[in-house]
C-alpha cells in the first residue's frame, strides 16, 4: 500500500447542500479540498480519535472525530473502499475504522444526545439523524417544546427551515427545567450571534463599495458588525473565506476585499464580497479594548494594545489576526503602465482586473474571483466596437463564461505572457494535429507556435513608443488587423493557382508605395516598372470557356461533401460561419482522413492534366490569344488613323483661316508650304506602312508563344 490514498468526487454537507471535492489520506494528515470554494480542511493524524464507516444516501461515508471535539463527515465512497481505508487507518493512524448502521425505522420518539458539535437523535442506541449545531441560527423555547431554526443556503433546492422537539417534563430533577437545559446545550454550540461584551476595536465611517455606503465597523471576538445609517450586518468570522489587499491603479488608494461564504443578505440581494476603499494617506492611532495580557495571550504577538499606521494597514492587520487567514496580494504581474491591474469592463461596468498568483479577481461591480484550478480555458478576442481594444474571456469547468472587455491593446503582450506562464489553456491558439481535448495534455503543446496577433501588437506598440507619425501608424495598424486577405488564403488557393504569388506581389507594392511617400520622389519609377511586370499575370487569369475545368483541392472536395452535414448539425448557421466551422473541422481531421481526400484530389488533378493535353493537341486554346492580340493591334491602328484624320481636319481649318491673309504673303509662302506638305505626306505614308508590317507580324509571334 502506498503512502497516500486519494479519492475524487467525495461530498461534504455544508448547510444543507452537497459540495464535491477531493479527499486525501496521508501519513501526516487528512486533507479535503472543496472544489466550489477552494477551502481546505486539514486534520493532523495525531488528533484523530475515532473513525466510523456508515451507509448513507450517497453510497458510504466516513465520520471522523478529533481529540479537540471537532467532527468531519465525508460521503461518496464505494463499498469496495472499506478494506483499503481500514487497513490504511490501522497502519498509519492506529485508529480502527468501525462500521455503524443508521436507524431506518422512521420513529419520531427517541433520545437526544449532545456529543460535541452534533445533536444526535437516537432510537434504541442507534442514530436516526444528526444535526450540526453550527447550522442553527436561532433557538426558541415553549412550554414543553424547543424550536431550532437553521441558516438558509441559496445553493439548495429544498431547505430545512426548522425542527421542533417535544421535551417531556422530568420527575427526577425539579430544580432545572429540561426545556431550558436542552436550549442551553443547543446555544452553547450553535452559530447564534450574540453581541455580548464590548467590541475589541471600532473603525468609524469607513467607505464601503459593496454594500454601498459608509459604515462603522465594530470588531468583536467572534464576528464583525457593520453599522450603517440604513442597514446593519453581522458577519461571523467562520464565514470568511479569503482576504485580499489590492492597490488601486492610481497608486493613491487601496482595496480591502473580504470573501464570504455564505454571503450576507439584504432582501433578495446577496453580497459575496465585502469591499472597503481606503486612502493611503489616511493614518490612525488604534487602541484595543483589551488588557495587554489578554492581547498577548489571545493573539500571540500578532497584535499589540497600542498600534499606529495607515488605516488600511490597521484594518487588514486586525482582520488577519481575528480571522486567522492569510492576506492575498497581487503577484509579479505588471501591466503596460506599470500597475498591477488591468482596466476593463464587465457587464457594462468599468473596473479593475487583478491577475494573482493563483487566480483572477475583478473589482468592483460585481466582484468576481476565479481560481486557476476552476478555469477550463481562456480566450483572447477582438473588441466588438473598436480595434484599439480586445476582450479577455474566461470559461470555467462548470460551463460559466466571464468576458472582460475594452482592454487596451498595449496590455495584450503582458497578459498573454502571464497566462502562458501560468500554463492556462488558451482557447484560440489552435490545436496541433492529433491532439485530444484533454486540458492536461494540450496546455503546453503550443508554446513554440508563432502568434501573429501578438507580434503585430508588439510591433505597433514599438512604433508608437518611437513616436513615428502616430496618426498614420494607428490607421495603418487598424486596417492591417482586419485584412481580409489573411483570412481567405485557403479559398484563394483553391481557385487561383498563382494566388499566393499575386497576394505577395500586391503586399509588396503596397509596402513600397508607403515607403515611397516617405522617401524621395526619385524612387517612383521603380514602382511603375514593377507594375508593368505584372502584365503576364493578367494573361494567366484568362479562362478558356471550351477547355477542361480546373480540379478542386482536397479541402474543397471534403467541404462539398460535408456542407449539408454542417448545416444539419448547426441549424440557422450563416454562410460565413459555415466556412469558419469547416476550417476548424478540417484542421482537426487526422492524417488518415485527410489522405483519403488528398488521394481524390490527386486523381482529379491527373484527369485534368490528361484532358488538358488532349484539348491542346486538338488545337483548342490557340486561336483565342491571336484574336485578342489582333484586336489590340487593330485598335491601336484605328486610333492612329483617327488621330491622323483629325490632324488633317485641323490643317484644313488652318488653311481656311489663311485665306484672310494678303495676296503678297500668300505668293511668297506658297513654295515653302508646298514643300512642307510633301514632307508631311511622305512621313504619314511611311508610318502607315510600318504599322501594317507590325500588324501583320504580331499574330505569328503570338502563335509561336502560345505553341
Amino acid at each position: 500500500m502506498g503512502d497516500t490514498l486519494e479519492f475524487n468526487e467525495i461530498y461534504q454537507e455544508v448547510k444543507g447542500s452537497w459540495n464535491d471535492g477531493r479527499l486525501r489520506f496521508s501519513k501526516q494528515n487528512v486533507v479535503y479540498k472543496n472544489n466550489k470554494t477552494g477551502k481546505v480542511d486539514s486534520i493532523p493524524a495525531a488528533e484523530l480519535s475515532q473513525a466510523q464507516w456508515r451507509r448513507v444516501c450517497l453510497g458510504h461515508g466516513i465520520k471522523l472525530g478529533t481529540s479537540s471535539g471537532h467532527v468531519y463527515k465525508y460521503d461518496g465512497f464505494r463499498d469496495t473502499d472499506f478494506e483499503k481505508i481500514s487497513e490504511f487507518f490501522k497502519t498509519n493512524y492506529k485508529v480502527e475504522l468501525s462500521e455503524k448502521d443508521m436507524c431506518v425505522k422512521g420513529w419520531n420518539w427517541g433520545t437526544a444526545k449532545f456529543s460535541g458539535p452534533l445533536l444526535s437523535f437516537d432510537i434504541n442506541d442507534t442514530s436516526a439523524f444528526e444535526i450540526p449545531l453550527s447550522n442553527v441560527s436561532q433557538c426558541a423555547t415553549g412550554k414543553n417544546e424547543v424550536t431550532l431554526e437553521f441558516h438558509q443556503n441559496d445553493d439548495t433546492e429544498v431547505s430545512l427551515m426548522e425542527v421542533r422537539f417535544y421535551v417531556p417534563p422530568s420527575q427526577a430533577d425539579e430544580r432545572q427545567d429540561p426545556v431550558e437545559a436542552f436550549a442551553q446545550n443547543v446555544l452553547s454550540k450553535a452559530d447564534v450571534i450574540q453581541a455580548t461584551g464590548d467590541a475589541v476595536c471600532i473603525f468609524k465611517e469607513l467607505q464601503c463599495l459593496t454594500p454601498r455606503g459608509r459604515y462603522d465597523i465594530r470588531i468583536y471576538p467572534t464576528f464583525l458588525h457593520l453599522h450603517g445609517k440604513t442597514f446593519d450586518y453581522k458577519i461571523p468570522y467562520t464565514t470568511v473565506l479569503r482576504l485580499f489587499l489590492l492597490p488601486h491603479k492610481d497608486q493613491r488608494q487601496m482595496f480591502f476585499v473580504i470573501s464570504l461564504d455564505p454571503p450576507i443578505k439584504q432582501g433578495q440581494t446577496r453580497y459575496h464580497f465585502l469591499i472597503l476603499l481606503f486612502s493611503k494617506e489616511e493614518d490612525i492611532n488604534l487602541t484595543l479594548n483589551m488588557s495587554e495580557e489578554d492581547v498577548e495571550r489571545r493573539f500571540e504577538g500578532k497584535l499589540s494594545k497600542n498600534m499606529s499606521g495607515s488605516l488600511y494597514e490597521m484594518v487588514s492587520r486586525v482582520m488577519k489576526a481575528l480571522v486567522n487567514r492569510k492576506i492575498t496580494v497581487p503577484g509579479n504581474f505588471q501591466g503596460h503602465s506599470g500597475a498591477q491591474c488591468i482596466t476593463c469592463s464587465y457587464k457594462a461596468s468599468s473596473g479593475l482586473l487583478y491577475p494573482l498568483e493563483r487566480g483572477f479577481i475583478y473589482v468592483h461591480k460585481p466582484p468576481v474571483h476565479l481560481r486557476f484550478e476552476e478555469i477550463s480555458c481562456v480566450n483572447f478576442a477582438r473588441g466588438t466596437t473598436t480595434t484599439r481594444s480586445f476582450d479577455f474571456e474566461i470559461e470555467t469547468k462548470q460551463g460559466n463564461q466571464y468576458t472582460f472587455s475594452s482592454i487596451e491593446r498595449e496590455e495584450y503582450g503582458k497578459l498573454f505572457d502571464f497566462v502562458n506562464a501560468k500554463k492556462l489553456n488558451i482557447k484560440n491558439r489552435g490545436f496541433k494535429e492529433g491532439m485530444k481535448g484533454n486540458i492536461d495534455e494540450y496546455s503546453d503543446s503550443d508554446e513554440d507556435q508563432h502568434d501573429a496577433y501578438l507580434e503585430r501588437m508588439k510591433a505597433e506598440g514599438k512604433i508608437r513608443e518611437e513616436g513615428n507619425d502616430s496618426d498614420e501608424s494607428d490607421g495603418s495598424g487598424s486596417d492591417e488587423s482586419f485584412n481580409p486577405g489573411e483570412e481567405d488564403d485557403d479559398i484563394a488557393e483553391e481557385y487561383d493557382s498563382n494566388a499566393s504569388a499575386s497576394d505577395s506581389s500586391e503586399e509588396g507594392d503596397d509596402s513600397e508605395d508607403e515607403s515611397a511617400k516617405k522617401k524621395k520622389k526619385a524612387k517612383k519609377p521603380k514602382v511603375v516598372r514593377e507594375r508593368k511586370e505584372r502584365k503576364p499575370r493578367k494573361e494567366k487569369k484568362q479562362k478558356d470557356s471550351g477547355g477542361p475545368k480546373r480540379p478542386m483541392s482536397a479541402y474543397m472536395l471534403w467541404l462539398n461533401s460535408s456542407r449539408e452535414r454542417i448545416k444539419a448539425e448547426n441549424p440557422g448557421i450563416s454562410i460565413t460561419e459555415i466556412s469558419k466551422k469547416a476550417g476548424e473541422m478540417w484542421r482537426q481531421l487526422g492524417k488518415d482522413e485527410k489522405e483519403e481526400w488528398e488521394t481524390k484530389a490527386g486523381e482529379a488533378k491527373r484527369q485534368y492534366d490528361k484532358l488538358k493535353k488532349e484539348y491542346k493537341e486538338s488545337g483548342g486554346g490557340a486561336s483565342s490569344t491571336p484574336r485578342k492580340e489582333s484586336k489590340k493591334s487593330g485598335g491601336k491602328k484605328d486610333e492612329k488613323k483617327r488621330k491622323s484624320a483629325g490632324g488633317d481636319k485641323e490643317r484644313d481649318r488652318g488653311g481656311a483661316s489663311d485665306s484672310f491673309k494678303s495676296r503678297e504673303f500668300i505668293e511668297t509662302s506658297e513654295d515653302s508650304s508646298s514643300d512642307s506638305d510633301r514632307k508631311s505626306k511622305a512621313k504619314r505614308k511611311k508610318g502607315a506602312d510600318e504599322e501594317e508590317e507590325a500588324a501583320a507580324s504580331t499574330p505569328s509571334s503570338s502563335e509561336e508563344d502560345s505553341d
